[in-house]
């Protein structure tokens, strides 16, 4: 017994530790206590509440706050612009011919025939004259109102037309002691001069006569270098964008496109050769066109006199008659100003001395340096346009007279800058005179004068400066005409390459504008009616440049979407992490207990 006992006992021990084993098992797969159902609604509630105001309230005033408007642009209308589709620019000049002496019949023969001598002769079709008979016949007055027969022309037919635009009047004059044709085109005149002997007249009959082969001759010699300038203007227009101008401040727009503007190419020729690198030196000097140019005389002396000068005279004699001529292309103002001891730049050497012509003398590679910018008060820049600089210089009496050694002038221009005039007190101005008087300074202003034609892109021929103003009238329209189109395109690119960026009602408003003007002033073109075709193509330019530069497009350009997600992140991500894993979570606990059957 007492064995059977003591073998018992482990036994119970090991039942004991199978008991305790158990009991721990049972405590550890203890779950907690279930949760309430109105703590899960609770829960719910309050998760639900919060996407409701994210959803209902966030998001709506984050996309009215944040979206970008982009008003509609015709981006169609602004391609065929810039492709030249929507205008072929055409210029025709209307040629006046007076023939007092002559009959009705004979006049319109020769109208005739000159016409198609005209025609023979030109390359470029764009740019064409068209001869009309003014109204030199009191028998042919009797229908048209008493007050437009002093400004019409008869076209040879039976209606006539207004000659407010006529580019040139030829005024036909007998002269038996003239063997051949001969003309006279004096400098302030629109009027050429024709004289003729009466055997000279061309038969009824006759389809080419000597005298309409020399007025044909004639035209053609005038308006030749006006036909390349247009035909220069027009070829530019068909070449690739450079990286200048509007593509050089916003490059993407450049990227969208580069379609080269075939449909102008019909209107441009090969520029002769004498022309081309005349117009290339222009175009390399002359300035952008501006609505208003601010232009600075200045005085400068070496020494200590002069130290006044009768400027207000002479600018009102010699230098403002142009100024108003030159009105109805661009506004001026002029400033006036003196300094006395002014030096040279450091950058210029010292004048030598030429004995063979008794003259100081300048190296024309020092002629770019000239300016001493350092201490000559001369601003780059005055208000919204450009500033042209005319410098009066007066030498010492120690370096003068003072003249430029390779070709002995005495003035020089500075491309896009202004431009110089040497007043050699030994020759023009008395030793010890303290002012200049009018007389020494016209000189001066008449070299200016040249000089600002030069930088507005004015020919130089015809030797008439009405009919070059003219001419510069119909180049100006037709270069401003295609600057809008183009920057039309540019625009029309931009949109189209940056779908991000905004596009303000102001966009809109300029271009409906600009288009408007481009119109105008195209159908002005073709009608002959240059000064209103000018008119419309400066608004045009304008509202192009106003519409293409709005400050809002262009800081958007530059605002890529890295930067969106640099600014976005660190705002929404902290709000965004709770409630989206708090979302997941309670959907995650439906779908268990919609998979869990219900016992």
């Amino acid at each position: 017994m007492a064995d059977s006992s003591g073998e018992n006992e482990p036994r119970l021990e090991q039942v004991d530790d199978i008991n305790i084993s158990d009991s721990s098992r049972v405590a550890s797969t203890k779950q907690p206590p279930q949760e309430l159902a109105e703590s899960i609604y609770i829960r719910r509630l309050v998760i639900f509440s919060f996407w409701v105001v994210v959803v209902v309230f966030g998001l709506p005033t984050w996309w009215w706050t944040t979206s970008i408007h982009r008003a509609r642009l015709p981006l169609q209308d602004m391609m065929d612009w810039a492709d030249g589709k929507a205008c072929k620019p055409a210029f025709p000049l209307q040629i006046s011919i007076k023939a007092p002496m002559l009959q009705e019949n004979e006049a319109s023969n020769l109208v005739r025939t000159t016409q198609h001598a005209l025609d023979d002769l030109n390359e470029f079709s764009p740019h064409h004259l068209r001869l009309r008979l003014a109204n030199s016949f009191t028998e042919s007055l009797q229908g048209i109102p008493s007050s437009r027969r002093g400004s019409s022309v008869w076209d040879g037919g039976n209606h006539y037309m207004d000659t407010m635009d006529t580019a040139l009047t030829v005024n036909l004059l007998p002269e038996s002691s003239s063997s051949t044709p001969m003309s006279i085109l004096r400098p302030h005149s629109t009027e050429l001069e024709v004289r003729y002997s009466p055997n000279q007249i061309p038969a009824t009959s006759s389809s080419s006569s000597v005298l309409a082969t020399y007025i044909a001759n004639k035209l053609q010699e005038l308006f030749a270098e006006e036909q390349a300038t247009i035909a220069y203007v027009l070829s530019s227009a068909t070449s690739p964008q450079s990286s200048s101008g509007n593509g050089q401040l916003l490059q993407s727009s450049n990227s969208a496109s580069s379609n080269p503007r075939e449909q102008r190419s019909s209107l441009s020729r090969p520029i002769p050769t004498k022309f081309n690198t005349q117009l290339t030196s222009r175009i390399t000097r002359s300035l952008k066109y501006a609505p208003t140019y601010h232009i600075t005389i200045s005085l400068f002396t070496s020494e200590a006199s002069p130290s006044a000068w009768n400027i207000e005279s002479a600018l009102d004699e010699s230098f403002l008659p142009l100024l108003d001529s030159l009105g109805y292309i661009s506004n001026f103002t002029v400033n006036t100003q003196i300094q006395l001891h002014a030096s040279f730049s450091p950058s210029v050497q010292s004048p030598q001395y030429d004995p063979d012509l008794s003259v100081w003398t300048l190296k024309g590679e020092d002629l770019g340096g000239f300016i001493n910018a350092a201490e000559w008060p001369l601003s780059p820049s005055i208000g919204a346009g450009p500033t042209l600089n005319f410098v009066v210089y007066v030498p010492s009496q120690s370096n003068a007279p003072l003249v430029v050694r390779e070709s002995q002038a005495t003035s020089w221009l500075i491309p896009q800058w202004g431009g110089v005039f040497i007043l050699n007190p030994s020759v023009t101005v008395p030793r010890a005179m303290p002012k200049l008087s009018k007389e020494d300074i016209q000189p001066a202003l008449l070299t200016f004068s040249r000089q600002l034609l030069s930088f507005l892109g004015a020919p130089q021929s015809p030797p008439s400066l009405p009919l070059q103003l003219k001419t510069l009238t119909r180049v100006q329209a037709a270069s401003l005409l295609l600057s809008a189109s183009s920057t039309m395109g540019s625009l029309a690119r931009l949109t189209k390459a940056l779908p991000s960026i905004a596009i303000p009602e102001t966009v809109s408003i300029a271009v409906d504008k600009t288009l408007y003007h481009l119109r105008a002033s195209c159908n002005a073109l073709k009608d002959g009616r240059f000064s209103e075709a000018l008119d419309h193509a400066v608004i045009s330019e304008l509202e192009a440049e106003r519409g293409f530069f709005e400050k809002s497009m262009v800081g958007q350009v530059y605002f890529p979407d890295e930067h969106k997600v640099a600014v976005y992140l660190p705002l929404l991500g902290p709000v965004a992490v709770p409630l989206v894993m708090s979302a997941l979570k309670e959907v995650k606990k439906l779908w268990k207990n919609l998979r869990t059957p219900k016992a």
